[in-house]
């Protein structure tokens, strides 16, 4: 074992201790601490057993076994405990050391640190980690952005522990202060997005066409051998497989119908509205999670409204079909919308986002990996700075030959009494982006009439204004 470890990484929950191990798979040397010395010690003596991986008890020993400039990971709750651990480790660090955050935490947060550490002498990098635990110990999809300068000195250990795939690492330079938190953020909102829509997809078999959660498994696995293949659709296939050992039933059917979230879609929806950049699908899958909560109310209110759902009286093979076209179109519509908002945010924030690269570095370890990122990675590679990825010609192709089914999807389940805001969202979505015209000139005149707020015309230039009470 070296004298002085490569890196560290404080904060031994599940997730710090498999980036740990998989750090020191790569041949490098880790020091580890936690805020409880049990947990520490724990994990020496079992997982890291006869590794390169030295536990310390303290701050000062933990800082003292790493090798200059120090490279610290912070693997701590998003939020005050990031700024708790900084402050606590901070009085043992050098100028020019770095410390790396890579939780969840909000991009205005990274914003504040980076400038705060940067005057105080220190390199800050936030960085998104996409994979989960499992990706976490196998190679992640990783988002880091900061100074250059500090990623620059990470990048021989960021890019062997990343996923590897036939495009290389799936890590890379995202930008600025807090532009790899931001990325994260929004593939979050995209992750939000596309779990609605399989929710959705699922909820048509299993209500509106009476298919058994391993019969609609079936389906999801055809699909994901196919162009629908990513990580999500490829878990569908396991969750709805999954029986439940008490009751001998499919184990989905006696979950809860009740999710929570961590709150990084909503930010993503927040920012977006402050952008002005629309992101239907990502609000309503956040308002899903919100109104799934409601399952008391939903109960009662199922009895007075009478909300029982009404079978899809169609041929079964065929709404399946339309299913998958509409599924396929909704998420290139999610994806879309994500992508947006991040060439937006670009330009706003000053972060210069390679979006190509960003959808290059999504393909392996991350949770939205899928069949799509690679022709989303040619759209931007051979147009930086495409508008919306569904003017790009394959996938306006994709779009006009499967939109008929699309629309067949909602129709059935809006008569069949069953919810599909995530569908309906993201075809409204494609409509209201392909219109030329919509119907915001009368909000315009109804703006004028009742505030005095002007409006534009279609004939001339500059501002006007109607007195409307005057005949």
């Amino acid at each position: 074992m070296s004298e002085k470890q490569h890196i560290g990484l404080i904060g031994l929950a599940v997730m710090g201790q498999n980036l740990v191990l998989n750090i020191e798979s790569r041949g490098f040397g880790v020091a580890v601490f936690n805020r409880t010395t049990a947990r520490t010690e724990e994990f020496v003596a079992g997982p890291a057993a006869g590794k390169n991986i030295k536990g310390c008890k303290t701050l000062q020993e933990f800082t003292d076994s790493l090798e200059l400039p120090r490279k610290a990971i912070l693997m701590v709750k998003a939020g005050e405990a990031v700024d708790d651990m900084i402050a606590q480790v901070k009085p043992f660090l050098s100028k020019g050391d770095i410390l790396f955050d890579g939780g969840n935490s909000f991009f205005r947060d990274t914003e504040r640190r980076c400038q705060q550490l940067e005057a105080e002498g220190y390199q800050f990098v936030g960085s998104g980690i996409s994979g989960g635990e499992e990706g976490a110990l196998k190679g992640p999809s990783i988002m880091p952005g900061g100074p250059r300068k500090a990623y620059e000195a990470l990048e021989p250990i960021l890019t062997k522990i990343a996923a590897q795939t036939n495009d290389g690492p799936c890590c890379t330079y995202i930008g600025p202060r807090g532009a790899g938190h931001y990325v994260k953020m929004v593939h979050n909102g995209i992750e939000y997005g596309i779990m609605q829509l399989l929710s959705e997809t699922y909820d048509i078999m299993s209500r509106g066409l009476g298919m058994p959660a391993p019969e609609i498994a079936k389906v999801f696995a055809e699909w994901n051998a196919a162009e629908l293949g990513g990580y999500l659709c490829e878990i569908t296939v396991e969750v709805l497989n999954r029986m439940d050992p008490e009751t001998g039933k499919s184990l989905v059917d006696v979950i809860l119908d009740s999710a929570k979230q961590k709150g990084t879609g909503k930010w993503t929806s927040q920012n977006a509205l402050d952008l002005g950049v629309p992101t239907p699908i990502i609000n309503e899958a956040v308002t899903g999670r919100i109104m799934s909560g409601y399952k008391a109310e939903r109960v009662k209110a199922a009895k007075t409204l009478r909300g029982k759902v009404k079978p899809i009286g169609a041929d079964r093979a065929k709404v399946i079909q339309q299913l998958r076209d509409g599924l396929y179109c909704s998420t290139i519509s999610a994806y879309a919308q994500g992508m947006s908002l991040l060439r937006t945010a670009s330009e706003e924030y000053g972060y210069k986002l390679d979006l190509a690269d960003i959808a290059r570095i999504w393909k392996g370890g991350c949770i939205i990996r899928s069949r799509l990122l690679d022709p989303i990675k040619e759209a931007f590679a051979k147009r930086k700075k495409l508008e919306n990825l569904m003017v790009n010609r394959f996938f306006a192709r994709e779009l006009k030959k499967r939109q008929a089914n699309w629309r067949r999807v909602v129709q059935a389940a809006l008569r069949a009494h069953i919810p599909v805001a995530g569908y309906s969202a993201s075809l409204a979505y494609f409509d209201a982006y392909r219109s030329e015209r919509l119907p915001a000139n009368l909000i315009q005149g109804l703006r004028d009439y009742f505030g005095a707020h002007t409006f534009e015309r279609l004939d001339k230039e500059g501002s006007f204004h109607i007195e409307w009470m005057k005949k």
